[in-house]
């Protein structure tokens, strides 16, 4: 191995492991202020909204790290997959994801359904901003999905191929749910088993460093 190669592969090591912790760490910090913050109930309000009333910026610090993390991820399976199918566009795709976040920090939700208490329900331009973010970050994963899976059909890794057929599917059906009974509690699952996937796959790729 190159001397240039060697160094990419070393750099590539903490920056997956940063990626892979991104997911439960985001997931850990929302369900942490679901069953701690007055007047929010996980039903009937966004985790967005967490980012909202007096202790709004740990929900909003929250955004930025994993955001963070997510791109430091991105860039590590960069440097560690080898050429092919989803080697380029995989982590650009999953960075998107990380950017997504960053951007849902600036950009704070409106308020919805009461949420912080005694606040009535309005409509700003950076509320729709925020909107935006997951709606980006959604149709990026799905894409990525698709370049993963290409990828480990070419590869003949079943086990993965199948893994990343069934993230989406569980994710797209969590979705369906939260719209079918307005209820936002499946996107909390959808959530957990996007970070779930996400850092398996940066785990993956970690073990493979020489």
């Amino acid at each position: 191995m190159s001397t240039a190669a060697t160094a990419r592969s070393t750099s590539a090591g903490p920056l997956l492991v940063a990626g892979a912790v991104a997911g439960p760490l985001f997931v850990a910090a929302v369900l942490a202020q679901v069953h701690t913050r007055a007047g929010f109930d996980p039903a009937r309000h966004p985790l967005s909204s967490l980012a909202l009333g007096d202790h709004g910026w740990l929900q909003t610090l929250n955004f930025i790290v994993s955001g963070v993390l997510t791109l430091a991820g991105a860039a590590g399976l960069r440097r560690s997959m080898a050429p092919g199918r989803a080697a380029t566009w995989g982590p650009r795709l999953i960075g998107v994801g990380g950017a997504t976040q960053i951007v849902a920090a600036v950009f704070l939700a409106d308020p919805v359904n009461g949420y912080p208490a005694g606040t009535p329900d309005t409509v700003t331009w950076h509320g729709a901003v925020h909107s935006l973010a997951p709606a980006v970050a959604g149709v990026a994963g799905l894409v990525a999905y698709v370049m993963f899976a290409r990828r480990f059909r070419g590869d003949r890794e079943h086990g993965w191929l199948t893994w990343t057929v069934v993230a989406p599917l569980a994710i797209l059906t969590a979705n369906a749910a939260s719209i079918a009974a307005a209820d936002f509690r499946p996107l909390l699952v959808a959530q957990t088993v996007g970070a779930a996937w996400a850092t398996s796959i940066y785990l993956k790729y970690r073990r493979a460093l020489p």
